[in-house]
């Protein structure tokens, strides 16, 4: 490819394609209403929560938060990358797909980074063929029962012990040695000298799904300090958003029903070999919410695999109380915890795959090992222990979803406690009711005018022309303006565009995520009403800027003084005052 696809053809691409073709093509969907349904491709259910909305052109699933327009549909579900998407969309419609030398600064940069570190992991794995240091390394790996065709499909390579060993193959030249400092691959101290990260290591990469490497793990050899060691975080690594062995994991198999958690590389790579290919590993880090969304986008069944003795337990029951919002219906988690002194690698080795997969089959579900944690210090054979467990619960219960799987957690307690099942249900309703009305109301009463606006503008988008005149000071300091602002400047410019291809011009980016829950956000109105609704939510947000922009001219005034404009300025404000018929002064 000769430079990078215009954003003018994706916009054409995206309105000229019918989202509900592309789905409607490898899932079928059913009208329900102006959308369209059906049970999502993404996750396991039984009851359709994925829906398509051709107005909208783009989809969500209400089960998984699965969600996205034409092009990210097939990048997740036929696992295409980006370009590939868009030639398959062009294909579609008979279109060739255009390239331009421009690039854009950060698009390119990361483009750079992923090439370097791809460079970096092909060097990595020469080196462990062919270095004069490496016998080591290939033998720890044969030791740990290794192959070497586990060790190809992993990449698992070695970085030399030298200092300068990867600056030199790959960092030629000051603009190069930056890159790969960005990326996390070489250190610079505080004389500006830049030296490898990783010396005398196996060196394991980290892959995204879409198997481009964005980091590496490096184990010591010998005695080398720390025992493994991470990529830093950088613009294309985030620890606490990665799994290591999901992409892997994808390539191997099919359909995926269930995934392993474990916590380290060689537990992966050493499951691998004994053809347990669903396990993945969490990167030095406890489980996080994106951790758990990732998981569960890719599978129902998720079991968490941690040390038997205490400190396991304690992280397993961090680990619980992350994913307890998470869990909706037909999602499952369970517990499995290892004998002491055994990780996942050494106790595959000594019982191999059957005996293993049978403990992963007697996992303990995320119910048993609630009630078990909490009944540790409680006697339930008297009222005040029974009356403790019912506190400790309900603490639990207020955190998940309601449904099936919350029901069913009360009607264990009422056994446990012995009380009416109902009694104990409207016992513990009114708790969560004064506990969580405010958060709920919050929820769902109208955003700010900003916010507002965004999702009336994305899902309306010839809405704009009531602010085609709407322009402020970019020193004001109200959330969210500043992508108000660019969203608006881009409908000037390209007043034809519809949601699926606004949203493209966000890919990847930190606001993409926040356009999205605005996109799909539902209106408490009807769509006469719209055009009168941002109106008024326009003019409020006027009148915010009038006021906070008389505040910073107030306040000039009585610490420097104002210049001649600026006095006109506040003279404007304050004599017609902060009316939201006043369009704010720049």
């Amino acid at each position: 490819m000769s430079g990078r696809i215009p954003q003018s053809f994706i916009d054409d691409l995206v309105n000229r394609t019918d989202i509900v073709d592309i789905v409607n093509a490898r899932v079928t969907l059913r009208k329900t209403g102006r959308e369209f349904s059906a049970c999502c491709p993404f996750h396991n259910e039984k009851t359709p929560s994925f829906t398509v909305s051709r107005e909208k052109q783009f989809y969500h699933c209400f089960g998984c938060g699965a969600h996205g327009t034409a092009i990210s549909f097939l990048m997740e579900y036929n696992h295409m990358t980006f370009v590939d998407a868009i030639e398959e969309l062009a294909s579609n419609l008979g279109l060739e797909v255009p390239h331009e030398n421009y690039h854009d600064p950060k698009k390119a940069s990361n483009d750079d980074l992923y090439a370097l570190l791809k460079q970096a992991s092909t060097d990595y794995q020469e080196q462990l063929r062919n270095h004069s240091n490496s016998a080591q390394a290939i033998e720890y790996l044969k030791n740990r029962g290794i192959s070497g065709k586990t060790a190809k499909e992993f990449s698992i390579g070695y970085a030399p012990p030298d200092w300068d060993h990867l600056r030199q193959r790959l960092g030629q030249g000051d603009h190069k040695q930056k890159q790969l400092t960005l990326s996390g691959m070489l250190i610079e101290n505080e004389d500006g000298k830049r030296y490898d990260r990783f010396r005398n290591r196996i060196m394991f990469p980290i892959r995204d799904r879409r198997g481009r490497t964005i980091g590496f793990g490096g184990r010591a050899l010998g005695d080398g300090k720390p025992k493994y060691l991470n990529s830093p975080e950088t613009p294309l690594f985030h620890k606490g958003k990665e799994l290591y062995g999901l992409f892997e994991a994808q390539q191997a198999l099919r359909k995926i029903t269930r995934l392993l958690v474990v916590e380290g590389y060689m537990d992966v790579t050493s499951l691998a070999e004994h053809g347990i290919r669903y396990a993945v590993a969490t990167l030095g880090t406890a489980t996080t919410h994106e951790h758990l969304s990732l998981l569960f986008r890719t599978t129902d069944k998720i079991i968490f695999c941690f040390d038997g003795d205490r400190a396991g337990r304690e992280a397993a029951w961090k680990a619980l109380q992350v994913a307890l919002p998470t869990i909706h219906e037909g999602k499952q988690i369970n517990f499995m915890f290892l004998p002491d002194g055994e990780d996942p690698d050494s106790l595959v080795q000594k019982e191999g795959r059957e005996q293993f997969e049978s403990r992963i089959n007697q996992a303990q579900p995320l119910s048993e090992f609630i009630f078990d944690r909490l009944s540790q210090d409680v006697d339930t054979s008297t009222i005040d222990g029974r009356a403790r467990l019912t506190e400790l619960t309900r603490n639990i219960l207020s955190q998940l979803p309601g449904g099936v799987f919350k029901h069913m957690l009360t009607e264990r307690l009422a056994k446990i406690i012995d009380i009416d099942s109902k009694r104990l249900t409207a016992f513990i309703t009114p708790y969560e009711h004064t506990k969580h009305t405010k958060y709920n109301r919050k929820s769902k009463k109208q955003l700010t005018p900003v916010s507002f606006m965004i999702a009336l503008l994305l899902q309306q988008p010839k809405l704009s022309v009531l602010a085609h005149d709407f322009e402020t000071s970019p020193d004001m300091e109200v959330p969210g303006l500043h992508l108000l602002m660019e969203l608006l400047e881009l409908l000037r410019k390209n007043p034809n565009l519809q949601t699926g291809a606004l949203l493209e011009h966000w890919r990847d980016q930190e606001a993409s995520r926040h356009l999205f829950k605005l996109a799909k956000w539902q209106f408490p109105l009807a769509k006469e009403h719209m055009e009168s609704e941002f109106q008024g939510a326009l003019k409020q947000l006027k009148t915010k800027l009038n006021e906070q922009m008389t505040e910073q001219l107030l306040k000039k005034e009585r610490e420097t003084g104002l210049n001649d404009t600026e006095k006109v300025q506040l003279r404007h404000l304050l004599t017609r005052g902060t009316s939201v018929d006043n369009d704010h002064p720049t």
